[in-house]
C-alpha cells in the first residue's frame, strides 16, 4: 500500500487522514491482545489497575505483544509511513490508553517540533462525535503559519479568545469503528470530548531518519521516556521478534539510548520507587 499524491497533499495541507476498516481482517486479534497486555501488567507504569477515574497509560505498549509489534510489518502500516516519511522511517515507541472524558485541545511535543513526527492511532471502540471521537482542527498542523500560531495562542482558552468552550471549537470529528486507522502530524490540533471512563486507543509514533547532526534531537525524544520509567522506547517483544525489515526502523533509537536507564532510575529515586535488577 502507498498513499496517492491526492492522498499526501491532503495530509500535507489539512494534517490528518482516516482509512477506514483499514485492519478490520485483524481488530479481533489486536483487541485480544490489548486487554492481554493491560491482564498483564495491571494498569499504567506504575501497575494500578485502571479504576475509570484518569486516563490510564502503558508504555512501551505495542512491544509488550509479539502480535501488536507486528502490525509495523504490515504492508499497509509499512506503506502508509514509507509514504509518509520515506522507506528508512524511524518507529519511536507506542503507547496504550484507557482515556477517561473529555481531552482538550493540544498538540503532541513541542511547538514548534523541527523533525516531522506522525502519530498512527488505532481506537477500539466505536466513537461518535459526542462519544470521544478524536476531533482534529484542519491545517492546524502548519507551524509558523498564522492560522496555525493563532491556534497554538489561543485554543487551550478558547472561552476567553473566542467565547466558545473547547467542545464548540470548529473542528473535523472522525468518527471511528474498530478496525478504522486514523494518522495524524502531531502538530495537528487534536481533542475528544463526552467520552467514557474506558475509551481503548494504542499508537505507534514514528519520524523521519534523522541525519548525524539531528541525533541529539533524537537522544533528547529518548530522554522524555524516562518519565514512565522504562530502560527502553520498546518493549521486548518488538525487538526480540524483529526481521531485519523491522529492525531498520528501530535501530537509530536502539543505538542512541544509553542514558535512558540512569534517567529513569532518577526518576525512580525522585519518586521514592523502588530500583530495578
Amino acid at each position: 500500500m502507498r498513499l496517492t499524491p491526492q492522498q499526501l497533499n491532503f495530509m500535507e495541507t489539512f494534517g490528518f487522514l482516516h482509512f477506514p476498516g483499514l485492519i478490520e481482517d485483524r481488530i479481533e486479534a489486536v483487541i485480544a491482545a490489548f486487554e492481554e497486555i493491560w491482564a498483564t501488567h495491571g494498569g499504567g507504569h506504575d501497575g494500578r489497575p485502571h479504576d475509570g477515574t484518569a486516563r490510564s497509560c502503558i508504555v512501551p505498549f505495542a512491544g509488550q505483544s509479539e502480535y501488536l509489534s507486528s502490525l509495523l510489518d504490515d504492508p499497509r502500516i509499512d506503506g502508509i509511513l514509507g509514504s509518509l516519511l520515506g522507506d528508512d522511517y524511524v518507529y519511536l515507541g507506542s503507547d496504550g490508553n484507557y482515556y477517561v472524558g473529555d481531552t482538550g485541545w493540544h498538540s503532541d511535543g513541542g511547538w514548534p517540533r523541527p523533525i516531522v513526527y506522525y502519530k498512527i492511532a488505532f481506537y477500539l471502540d466505536r466513537l461518535t462525535r459526542d462519544s470521544g471521537a478524536i476531533r482534529v482542527i484542519p491545517g492546524s498542523h502548519r507551524y509558523g503559519e498564522g492560522y496555525a500560531e493563532a491556534l497554538q495562542a489561543g485554543v487551550r482558552e478558547s472561552e476567553e479568545h473566542w467565547g466558545v468552550s473547547g467542545d464548540q471549537v470548529p473542528a473535523v470529528a472522525v468518527e471511528t469503528a474498530p478496525g478504522d486507522v486514523v494518522v495524524f502530524h502531531q502538530g495537528t490540533k487534536h481533542s475528544a470530548w463526552g467520552g467514557g471512563d474506558r475509551r481503548r486507543m494504542f499508537t505507534l509514533n514514528c519520524t523521519r531518519r534523522h541525519t548525524e547532526e539531528e541525533l541529539p534531537i533524537m537522544r533528547q525524544e529518548v530522554a522524555n521516556f524516562s518519565r514512565f520509567l522504562t530502560d527502553s522506547v520498546y518493549g521486548p517483544a518488538m525487538v526480540d521478534t524483529a526481521t531485519p525489515e523491522r529492525m531498520r526502523h528501530l535501530e537509530q533509537p536502539l543505538a542512541n539510548q544509553d542514558h535512558l536507564p540512569e534517567l529513569s532510575a532518577q526518576a525512580r529515586r525522585e519518586r521514592g520507587e523502588p530500583s530495578r535488577g
